[in-house]
């Protein structure tokens, strides 16, 4: 889908003698009732996809200053593989594929860390920055603009299986930052735009557009010549 070496913003997805088409009807054989309508759609759907995924990896290299080109996002962002992983999983969920979307989003999980479920719902751009042990629910809702940093849960109040069918999981909006570490949980909870929220906060409710939310520390200082080691820790 992005061939290097060559102009990546007006190069057609390439049909490799028809072979990636022979690959996805095999795969799709067992796993749906009409495969022809379903590779249609989803081939159908790739030059958008691609432009998806363009903004992201865009949004990823001004995101991030250790970036310094967008090949370079492209070919070794662990967060750029597994938001490309997320997008087609996500498309051929949409589009009433079993078990298919599972296996790329765990593809993505194993190589990289970072745990997201096709049936999550992800605006564009969208920025994944180190990414590693964010976790990503099947019923979170994503806006634009969205930064997550690693360690990053949006997660379930619960594990009741009674709940599956319902939302379960955070609603977060456009322009948020949520920093390493942080959690949060529940199908109510709403992450208002424009908000950043701090590295290893725990929430569980709802904050306003262009809220900051950050756990502080508590700092002890003491006095040298008093030091002595102790079992009880404020963490």
């Amino acid at each position: 889908m992005f061939p290097f070496g060559e102009d990546i913003e007006e190069t057609e997805p390439h049909d490799n003698d028809g072979s990636a088409r022979e690959q996805l009807l095999i795969v799709l054989d067992d796993l749906t009732g009409d495969r022809e309508k379903v590779e249609a759609d989803f081939l159908a759907s790739l030059p958008e996809l691609k432009k998806v995924l363009l903004k992201d990896a865009e949004f990823i290299l001004e995101s991030d200053p250790a970036a310094t080109e967008l090949i370079e996002v492209l070919a070794v962002y662990p967060g750029f593989f597994a938001i490309f992983c997320y997008r087609i999983a996500h498309s051929l969920a949409g589009s009433g594929v079993p078990l298919l979307p599972r296996m790329i989003t765990e593809f993505a999980h194993r190589e990289t860390g970072i745990d997201i479920h096709p049936g999550a719902r992800i605006g564009s751009p969208f920025s994944i920055d180190h990414g590693t042990g964010i976790v990503i629910g099947e019923t979170t809702e994503i806006g634009k603009n969205v930064k997550l940093y690693q360690g990053v849960t949006l997660g379930a109040l619960s594990v009741n299986k009674g709940k599956a069918s319902s939302k379960r999981h955070p609603t977060i909006g456009d322009n948020v930052i949520l920093y390493a570490g942080s959690t949060i949980l529940g199908g109510e909870t709403v992450v208002g735009r424009n908000s950043i929220i701090g590295g290893n906060v725990w929430l569980t409710e709802s904050v306003a557009p262009f809220s900051v939310v950050y756990h502080k520390s508590q700092i002890v200082v003491r006095n040298n010549n008093d030091f002595r080691e102790s079992g009880s820790f404020i963490i």
